[in-house]
């Protein structure tokens, strides 16, 4: 690994300093997708910048944002280089970032993996009590000693006692569902807290 030097660490901090053009709440230092950059000859700065996905409708502007913050830094030339490898993870997301995402009224990703491939899970909709009691019926759910039914666990309901529930922002609830896959974002799932019944966004794992 190749160590920067003075001046190329305080022209990442410029370029890192620019925000986000989706979540203006966070840097894409904080974000995570500045990835190095690098003093050429004759002042000529190279920015390897990684997309939070491939195609993202954002690295254009993300691009023309740092080339325009060095420059008025005193840089006379600037290449913003898309790097796909490795890719981007929500892990890549700083401390900071997170807790300006939930202060903003944002749940922020969760850690999802160690490095490797990446699994595809389909999850459940709704986090809330593992279990339901409900009086005894005929023929309904399942009978316990006592005479009462435990109901029979919904699959989209994900328990609250999960080891990392997705919690409400505003209030701090772990029982939460899902309203929609995407929000305003395709980065970003829409969720409402049952416990305030207000409707937050989840900045999705990946």
């Amino acid at each position: 690994m190749v160590t920067p030097t003075a001046l190329e660490a305080e022209l990442f901090a410029v370029a890192g300093s620019v925000l986000d053009p989706e979540l203006p709440v966070l840097t894409l230092q904080e974000l995570g997708v500045v990835r190095a950059v690098r003093l050429g000859a004759a002042d000529v700065v190279e920015v390897e910048l990684t997309p939070t996905y491939t195609g993202c409708p954002a690295i254009e502007a993300m691009s023309l944002d740092i080339e325009r913050a060095l420059r008025e830094h005193g840089v006379r030339e600037v290449t913003v280089r898309t790097v796909l490898t490795p890719a981007w993870s929500t892990d890549d997301i700083s401390a900071e970032g997170r807790r300006k995402l939930r202060e903003f009224g944002i749940a922020p990703p969760r850690t999802v993996r160690e490095p490797g491939p990446v699994p595809l899970e389909l999850g459940p909709t709704r986090t809330g009590p593992p279990t339901v009691h409900a009086p005894a019926a005929p023929g309904a759910g399942h009978t316990v000693p006592g005479g009462s039914v435990a109901a029979v666990a919904d699959p989209a309901v994900e328990p609250a006692a999960a080891p990392d529930p997705i919690r409400c922002p505003l209030c701090g609830s772990a029982d939460t569902e899902l309203l929609s896959r995407f929000s305003s974002t395709a980065c970003k799932a829409l969720r409402r807290c049952l416990a305030c019944r207000e409707p937050f966004d989840h900045f999705k794992e990946l």
